[in-house]
């Protein structure tokens, strides 16, 4: 690995185990001797955990609109707080979703426009990952594990299950037009399965950078 700094992030929709592999890597990527910064999205920041508070409650009521422009508030907040900062001094960062989230959840599950999110991702975010992995696991599957967690749903949890169809849907897309950038693992396997799979995927993308 470089002595510049490494951008991961973890996306995939409900219950499929992105607690797990971010342990995985985590595990993986210190092994090397290299400082790991973990982090979440919404949040990782003051600022960012409020906003994220906001948009979870049950409680509220927020249009689509809403919804996109504060993610990408508390992401532009994290990207120049803690991302870039980490990526200068030579820092891995493995954010639990990014920027492919908002793609997901607010244009495939919300339905706003696409070319919209793009804007935002260059002008908020104004940064890709260097590498993504998708975990990938069927809608029913998931939200049958997210139920099994226990605890009140959030108000995205809350959706319909067509509408987290929508998300993995376009996760799924984003991987096929992005396949450099992108590692999909099957999240439907056991955990030590999916640890493995993490693992060995994140070492062939290594092997294969320039």
């Amino acid at each position: 690995m470089s002595a510049t700094g490494l951008f991961i992030s973890i996306e995939g929709g409900e219950g499929a185990g992105k607690s797990t592999v971010i342990a995985a890597l985590q595990e993986a990527l210190a092994a090397t001797g290299r400082e790991v910064v973990l982090t979440r999205e919404p949040g990782g920041t003051p600022e960012g955990e409020a906003i994220r508070a906001l948009l979870l409650d049950p409680a509220n009521s927020l249009a689509a609109e809403t919804e996109l422009l504060l993610m990408f508030a508390s992401r532009a907040q994290l990207v120049r707080q803690l991302i870039r900062p980490a990526l200068a001094r030579g820092a891995v960062v493995v954010a639990d979703r990014f920027t492919d989230a908002s793609f997901a959840y607010q244009g495939g599950g919300r339905g706003l426009d696409m070319g919209r999110i793009a804007e935002l991702e260059r002008w908020a975010a104004g940064i890709k990952p260097d590498l993504t992995l998708l975990l990938d696991v069927g809608v029913a599957q998931g939200l049958a594990r997210a139920r099994a967690r226990g605890g009140e749903p959030d108000r995205i949890e809350r959706e319909r299950e067509d509408f987290f169809e929508r998300v993995r849907a376009v996760y799924l897309a984003r991987a096929a037009a992005e396949p450099a950038r992108f590692r999909v693992v099957d999240a439907s396997q056991p955990v030590q399965a999916v640890r493995e799979a993490v693992q060995a995927a994140l070492a062939g993308w290594l092997g294969s950078r320039p």
